[in-house]
């Protein structure tokens, strides 16, 4: 009778792998809220540093506008004011700006 029983109950229990599948869904929530929009955002910020050229109005990281004067592989010479130049990381310009705005160096 007890072998019934037992055979019963082990034959009615989830199979081990039902378990982990809360968590499996956890995981792929975080993944399309997260961490994909974070690397879409980090694409687009790594096109527009590529796309940088002379003559551009920029924003960098910490906060100064500027107009780049000159671009290579790594950094950028951005001049903040009349003749003052300050030799960026490109990876450290936040945006961009528009042309048309208000230059930064009047």
């Amino acid at each position: 009778m007890l072998d019934i029983l037992s055979a019963a109950a082990a034959g009615d229990a989830p199979p081990g792998w039902l378990q982990f599948l809360p968590i499996v869904g956890m995981i792929v929530i975080f993944w399309f809220l997260l961490f994909r929009p974070q690397m879409k955002r980090a694409k687009e910020h790594q096109q527009k540093v590529s796309s940088l050229k002379k003559n551009d109005q920029v924003v960098t990281a910490g906060g100064l506008v500027g107009k780049v004067i000159k671009v290579d592989d790594t950094y950028a010479e951005v001049e903040i004011a009349q003749g003052t130049r300050v030799k960026v990381v490109k990876s450290t310009i936040g945006d961009i700006l528009q042309p048309g705005g208000k230059p930064a160096n009047d």
